[in-house]
């Protein structure tokens, strides 16, 4: 008899073991993709050839899709998520429902009952499902949500034994074993327990307790022989603290003296200078000051005991006084002065103690003390410790199995839309939702671009991503009060590039539905539509005349403010020199005037000529002939332009610009121009909208339309008659 998985399996059927399954494609935008529309197509996915893959990874970190999910199914936290990572995931959310089915609905809320209870993880993850609702107080629950398995804290609330390998002190029942746990905390820290208590792992504990026995092995050292190394027991630290404090300058001095008992004439240079001096007595001088501590701890003569009291450099006065009271009077009483045989026997006598110190082991716990040290030791104290995580670790299935809820509640919901989104790109060539890698919407210059992806580092992405074939504009976007910023870069793959420039400011709509500014720092260009290629050509020229006109135009003002400056100039100097300047007539120049009418009939003529050569050409066609001939020219002046804008409108790809992002896709991922047309929405007026076209402030047009056609057709039919093609 069959087990209601096996039936369910049937009924849907997906394919036996070893069974070749039967795939489903879709074509857009010029390829086909593999479609995945039941649970059996994503149990089958290990028997897809991986060159039918849209991608073979893709990073956690920019899509948009729950950080949470993708930390789950990235197994080994590299920061993609990869073929064998989504099999896995796959295989045992398959494994473990009673109808891979559910696996397509995405929906936040799984059934009790689509847990398979037949197979042994099943079994505990329906247990631990049910544990968890009881935890919160719902028992009789039949859904469990996504919400219901986050607050672990909650969750394990209830009990502090949770499998996580981290006890608590509260979980000791014994007093002086709480108070060890908590020694261990303030000595090595803690871990978060899945209750939210600070506890302890077993490293920790083991980590405390080798500290604490090598911290109790250094002291007895001390213990031993406590009479060369704590000679002065309790007061020995302090000593031999005050005499290292003081032990180079020292050394130091007793080293001069030995130098000037061997040759007199060294004592001076030994001494501080009188340019020493000197150099300090422009300076505010302090008694600590770096500079006078350089110089000897008193001053140095032959065979000259080192001075305890009087005679001392200002800057180690007070560091002298501790090592008098607390090293010198102790070992050899109230003295004035210590010659160099006394100064070697102290520094012997505090010899075994600084060795002894140089080898202290066990430092972490030095702050407990040794009393208490020795107490942990001799209590038993760490093999109840080890007791206490030991029985916590014994629960570690069971907390798997209720961690595993949450992995499988958000499998259930995220995993299809994933597959969706890495195996074949189905959201986004069936526009039927918004693909994970799609940031949001740009809204700028009449147009709303859909294909907006998030950018890390805008060189590294624009380098690879104009392999694209796609005109890009990267946005700086920002939101007003928060300090929130990203960059994004967004397609524009209808209308035209006139009006899109560097400074250019939009807004952008997140996946969430907030507002973003967006200002357009960089672009990368490529041809947008063959609209735009049509009129480029015209464009080019009215922008060529526009610019020379402006240059011309331009350049006679200047020559008129010029002239007008020098006429100026030349009265004011006349002016100050007592003469009037009498305006110089300008004489009537005949042959001037004869040249300019000559040119300018020669122009003329020669425009007529041209005219008269086009019209005769075109009225002597055949008038079916002539709207051909019109669309001749136009396409001879446009066609170069469209073609060549058609060629790479067709090359436009999106793997490129996934690819800059971290993604590794497997295909030529295509944006034909009519998918292209549907990725970024040009404005236009509702239908059935009405339209006033009264402008109360539109500028008022003179017909020279008009008078140009009437003009052309006087002179072409002046010239045809002059010509003799129409008769006189």
């Amino acid at each position: 008899m069959k087990t209601e998985k096996e039936q369910t399996m049937a009924d849907t059927g997906q394919p036996s073991h070893g069974a070749a399954h039967k795939w489903k494609f879709f074509r857009a935008s010029g390829f086909d993709q593999v479609r995945l529309d039941t649970g059996a197509d994503l149990l089958a996915l290990d028997q897809l050839d991986r060159k039918l893959w849209f991608a073979l990874s893709c990073p956690t970190r920019g899509v948009e899709l729950d950080a949470r999910t993708l930390a789950l199914i990235d197994t080994d936290q590299d920061g993609r998520i990869r073929v064998p990572e989504i099999l896995e995931a796959v295989k045992w959310v398959g494994e473990v429902l009673k109808n891979p089915d559910d696996l397509t609905k995405g929906v936040d809320g799984l059934p009790l009952s689509a847990i398979d209870d037949g197979n042994p993880e099943g079994k505990q993850l329906l247990a631990s499902a049910k544990q968890i609702l009881v935890n919160l107080g719902k028992a009789d629950a039949s859904v469990i949500t996504i919400d219901d398995t986050a607050d672990t804290a909650r969750i394990f609330a209830q009990t502090l034994f949770n499998g996580d390998g981290v006890v608590p002190p509260e979980a000791a029942k014994d007093d002086a074993v709480k108070g060890v746990m908590n020694d261990i905390i303030a000595c090595v820290g803690s871990e978060p327990d899945r209750s939210g208590l600070a506890g302890i792992t077993q490293a920790q504990a083991d980590k405390f307790f080798s500290e604490a026995q090598a911290y109790a092995d250094w002291a007895a050292r001390a213990d031993a022989e406590p009479a060369a190394t704590l000679s002065l027991g309790d007061r020995t630290a302090a000593a031999a603290e005050a005499l290292k404090a003081v032990q180079s300058k020292v050394d130091d001095y007793f080293a001069r003296c030995d130098l000037a008992a061997f040759d007199p004439k060294a004592a001076g240079p030994l001494n501080p200078a009188e340019a020493d001096y000197s150099a300090l007595a422009v300076k505010e001088l302090a008694a600590e000051g770096d500079a006078v501590r350089a110089f000897p701890v008193a001053r140095v003569a032959s065979g000259r005991p080192l001075p305890l009291k009087e005679g001392l450099n200002p800057a180690w006065k007070s560091a002298m006084e501790r090592f008098r009271d607390e090293a010198v009077r102790p070992v050899l009483g109230d003295k004035e002065s210590l010659t160099g045989e006394e100064w070697a026997s102290l520094v012997a006598r505090f010899a075994p103690y600084e060795t002894w110190m140089a080898e202290k082991a066990g430092g972490v716990v030095e702050a407990l003390g040794i009393a208490r040290v020795r107490e942990v030791l001799a209590g038993g104290m760490r093999e109840a410790v080890t007791a206490l995580i030991d029985q916590d670790m014994a629960l570690k299935p069971e907390a798997d199995a209720i961690a595993g809820v949450e992995r499988l509640v958000r499998y259930c919901r995220d995993l299809y839309l994933l597959l969706k989104n890495f195996v074949s790109f189905q959201d986004f060539y069936t526009r039927k939702a918004k693909a994970s890698f799609q940031a949001g919407t740009l809204y700028l210059d009449g147009r709303a671009c859909e294909l907006c992806v998030r950018v890390d580092d805008m060189a590294k992405h624009g380098a690879l991503a104009t392999l694209s074939r796609t005109y890009l504009t990267y946005c700086d976007c920002s939101r007003k009060g928060s300090a929130e910023k990203m960059t994004i870069a967004a397609a524009f793959t209808d209308g035209d590039s006139d009006q899109l420039l560097v400074g250019r400011n939009g807004i952008f709509f997140d996946r969430k539905g907030q507002d973003w500014d967006a200002t357009i720092v960089k672009i990368v260009d490529h041809p947008i539509s063959i609209r735009q290629a049509f009129w480029a050509p015209y464009k080019r020229v009215v922008r060529m005349i526009s610019e020379q006109a402006e240059k011309i135009a331009a350049a006679r003002a200047k020559a008129g403010e010029d002239k007008a400056a020098k006429v100026i100039a030349d009265a004011g100097a006349h002016v100050e020199a007592g003469k009037v300047p009498a305006a110089p007539a300008q004489p009537f120049d005949v042959g001037k005037f004869a040249g300019i009418f000559a040119a300018i009939g020669l122009a003329v003529g020669a425009i007529g000529t041209a005219l008269a050569a086009v019209a005769t050409g075109f009225f002597s066609l055949a008038w079916w002939k002539m709207p051909l001939a019109l669309v001749g020219v136009v396409l001879a002046i446009s066609g170069p332009s469209m073609l060549l804008a058609w060629f790479k409108l067709r090359q436009r790809n999106l793997a490129p610009i996934l690819d800059a992002n971290g993604w590794a896709v497997n295909t030529r991922a295509k944006i034909n121009i009519p998918f292209g047309a549907a990725l970024t929405s040009v404005a236009a007026l509702p239908a059935g909208s009405e339209r006033s076209l009264v402008d109360p402030f539109a500028e008022k047009k003179r017909p020279w339309g008009l008078y140009l056609v009437v003009l052309i057709i006087v002179v072409t039919a002046v010239v045809l008659w002059i010509r003799g093609y129409i008769p006189r």
